[in-house]
């Protein structure tokens, strides 16, 4: 009985079927990116200072220009407001008293200017954005801008704690239904969040829409990588994550046109319901209805396939089995075995870090662009274009160079870069925006790398759990991002930057302490992983070594 791959070699690979299945989920590939970067836009944090009654009178009495009135009534004023004094604290004076002198106001009101008093901002924030943000309309800022950290961390702890559900639905009722429960849930979280008129309700909706859209996107990607033919999954792979670079593009732009949050987090939710028609459109995964059995559903599919591609399948094919069934003996995956040896344990924290360094300085690099001093909007565009290059150099170089020395070498290049990046003056901001780029197509390189290198390095009864133990550290590292940048941005902005060149470094040193898998058959047990980094050259090359020396 033949399998799913020995058939789809026969009906197409990447016929037309896969392509139209391709395409649909690309769609939702596109469709995740303001979940998970969406805090750029809706938390805006834009300059902002306390508003100060009886100063607009004045200003105007006087005859100020705007800096003149920001120079006059802002402590520390200087020029962007980059001090926490001229953003939190205002001068404890009525600036509504009768002979306020307008050349030196403060010195007619309180006599000695360095005596001045400051207290907080009583009467809230003055706001230079002309849209809104979360942070303008619920003022996250000076002693509550933690509750910016705690909207993003909420997300991602929602990513976490779904991935596993929402993975094990997929694997209990199908990749479809998954799909389509997911879609609808998120749908639903993504229009009440315009509507709710309370930050405890945004931060809960914000937690369930992380609870079910990473692992919608991940039952995505298992299906389309299910559908095509074994030599063309990790392209469609890296593919598939490239259609979230496109959606990068789509946000930026539509974040552009729309500068008003809700606005905008509406904007982008509708489209969505439309992938509810996925229902008709996308077939259910036959690798995953003969796991269960299924075998009559299942040729039902391949059969579509074959007609779609307009191939014909032999008649003598009439039931598929899986490449497992050719296992003499089932193993049941235990936690235990990810560390029971000394390769598995190496390659275990290893991945676990590269995971939790990638979702750092992914997601760092792009918070980043939030609390910079350019223009928001092009920033995020240049620094998602570099995603597109980083996915073809990926795609030229990992079957002619190796996985592992593109690996190091992105880890490296984002850790060098985000230390030039903070190192460079604000004054010279282009070649700052250059560094940075070239940061961010690092890490997104080392990120679409982590993937599939991470199914490369564990045996076949282990694989699913390990990808998962170890992409849980993903998750972990988006929870506290929000605080390493929005925290340490407040003692001086290049902090963080500092803290994504070590976490870099070290995760471009350890990817070298991992084995090459550029040639390798997928490891079996866990004495094949044990025996990858003893092996110096692919197995088909030394029988073709073995078969010289003997001739001679």
């Amino acid at each position: 009985m033949p399998t799913l791959d020995d058939v789809l070699d026969q009906i197409g690979e990447f016929g037309r079927f896969q392509k139209q299945t391709f395409f649909v989920l690309c769609l939702l590939s596109a469709a995740f990116t303001p979940v998970y970067v969406g805090v750029v836009f809706f938390g805006f944090i834009p300059e902002h200072r306390c508003s100060i009654p009886g100063v607009a009178e004045l200003s105007q009495r006087c005859g100020w220009s705007r800096e003149e009135q920001l120079k006059h009534t802002v402590p520390k004023w200087g020029g962007r407001g980059d001090d926490f004094s001229s953003r939190c604290r205002r001068y404890e004076v009525d600036w509504n008293t009768t002979g306020v002198s307008c050349t030196d106001p403060l010195g007619s009101l309180v006599g000695n200017q360095s005596t001045v008093p400051l207290g907080p901002c009583r009467d809230g924030w003055v706001y230079d954005f002309p849209g809104t943000s979360l942070v303008t309309e619920f003022n996250l800022v000076c002693e509550d801008s933690w509750k910016l950290d705690l909207f993003q961390s909420c997300v991602n702890a929602g990513f976490f704690i779904g991935s596993i559900h929402i993975g094990y639905i997929a694997d209990r009722f199908g990749r479809k239904f998954c799909l389509l429960v997911s879609i609808l849930a998120n749908f639903v979280c993504g229009i009440l969040l315009v509507f709710v008129p309370t930050y405890v309700w945004i931060v809960i909706l914000r937690f369930l829409q992380g609870l079910v859209s990473k692992g919608c996107w991940t039952a995505g990607y298992i299906l389309v990588t299910e559908v095509v033919g074994p030599r063309y999954r990790r392209t469609v792979g890296i593919l598939y994550q490239m259609a979230f670079s496109v959606g990068l593009l789509v946000f930026d732009a539509v974040a552009y046109a729309i500068p008003h949050w809700r606005w905008l987090q509406l904007t982008v939710t509708l489209p969505s319901c439309f992938l509810l028609l996925y229902y008709w459109c996308l077939p259910e995964s036959p690798r995953w209805l003969i796991s269960q059995g299924k075998n009559d559903k299942a040729m039902k599919i391949v059969s579509d396939i074959a007609k779609k591609n307009q191939k014909k399948m032999t008649s003598h094919v009439e039931g598929i089995k899986l490449e497992e069934e050719d296992d003499g003996g089932k193993q049941s995956p235990s936690f235990i075995d990810l560390v029971r040896t000394p390769q598995m344990r190496r390659n275990t924290f290893i991945l676990m870090y590269n995971w939790f360094t990638s979702a750092v300085l992914y997601q760092g690099l792009i918070m980043q662009i939030g609390v910079g001093a350019g223009n928001v909007y092009l920033d995020f565009l240049y620094s998602a274009l570099v995603e597109f290059p980083a996915a073809f150099i990926i795609i030229v170089t990992i079957d002619r160079i190796g996985r592992r020395y593109p690996w190091a070498a992105s880890n490296l290049v984002a850790g060098a870069a985000c230390l030039a990046t903070a190192l460079i003056p604000e004054d010279i901001h282009w070649l700052k925006v250059i560094a940075a780029c070239i940061g961010r197509m690092g890490i997104t390189m080392a990120f679409e790398m982590v993937c599939f290198v991470n199914t490369e390095l564990y045996p076949t009864y282990i694989r699913n759990l390990g990808v998962m133990v170890c992409s849980s550290l993903c998750d972990v590292g988006g929870i506290i991002v929000p605080f390493i940048v929005y925290r340490l941005v407040e003692v001086w902005p290049g902090l963080p930057l500092i803290v994504f060149t070590v976490l870099g470094l070290i995760a471009g040193g350890l990817v070298l302490l991992l084995p090459e898998t550029k040639g390798r058959v997928l490891p079996e047990t866990i004495e094949d992983v044990e025996n990858l980094h003893r092996q110096s050259a692919p197995k088909a090359k030394k029988i073709y070594h073995h078969v010289q020396t003997s001739e001679v």
